[in-house]
């Protein structure tokens, strides 16, 4: 049976997160007075990073709630014990430089375009509605998903099945009926194929540009290949050279 609908990653996949979490940050911490050490900007960054990759994975495990795990994160890159409504402030600061930063990935809009009449559209992000759902309307992709669904309202996270397959269900269509479509190789490949949907995982520029595709998945450097994957009826995008 013919794949009938995609289902969308956000971040790293529609959205440049990384560099809008890079730029925001960079701005942030000159505005907090936060770069007058012996850091440099790059170290001070690449520690922002690797905390938020800590804390993220505990918020998925289910030790933390999303909001705690944004106060962990400030908390253990600051090295201050803050309260919660400290921590929250500061990351409210912060969230104005990363909102001046958002952007979208130039292959997005030319690749929903090319799809919009042939397959039904949605979201799954290990992220919340709240974050999501804003970020998706200052975008202008809000109205082009059907559902958007969201770990921490779900109760489950990518890789597990669980949480395409609500996907799947949301959508009431077979998991094999729906392609997903997402940056990293573990969590959105190798979980989307083990749960029996279509999985396509984009590869594009950096950490994970050189890693082999996991086994059931298709590896794309940009969103034009992805209709030839879908089979889709469009003159948009090239064959993938990926099998």
């Amino acid at each position: 049976m013919s794949i009938r609908a995609v289902v969308w990653d956000v971040d790293d996949t529609l959205f440049d997160y990384t560099t809008a979490d890079r730029e925001g940050m960079r701005s942030h911490l000159a505005a907090e007075g936060l770069l007058t050490g012996d850091e440099t900007p790059e170290q001070a960054l690449l520690r922002w990073r690797e905390i938020t990759d800590r804390q993220w994975a505990r918020f998925s495990a289910g030790e933390l709630s999303f909001e705690e795990q944004r106060r962990e994160r400030i908390r253990a890159f600051l090295g201050t014990p803050l309260g919660a409504a400290e921590a929250d402030a500061w990351f409210r600061r912060y969230m104005t430089h990363y909102e001046a930063a958002w952007a979208l990935f130039p292959d997005v809009v030319p690749v929903l375009d090319a799809l919009a009449a042939s397959h039904r559209h949605a979201v799954l992000s290990n992220s919340s509605l709240t974050v999501q759902d804003h970020k998706l309307r200052v975008l202008g992709l809000h109205d082009r998903f059907e559902v958007i669904l969201c770990a921490a309202e779900l109760g489950v996270s990518k890789p597990e099945p669980g949480a395409f397959l609500a996907a799947c269900d949301a959508l009431e269509l077979a998991p094999h009926q729906v392609a997903y479509v997402g940056d990293h190789p573990e969590i959105d490949g190798r979980g989307a194929a083990d749960a029996g949907l279509l999985s396509v995982w984009i590869a594009r520029e950096g950490p994970y540009a050189t890693v082999e595709a996991p086994d059931g998945t298709h590896r794309i450097a940009s969103l034009a290949e992805l209709p030839a994957i879908l089979g889709a009826d469009t003159r948009f995008g090239a064959p993938s050279t990926f099998g």
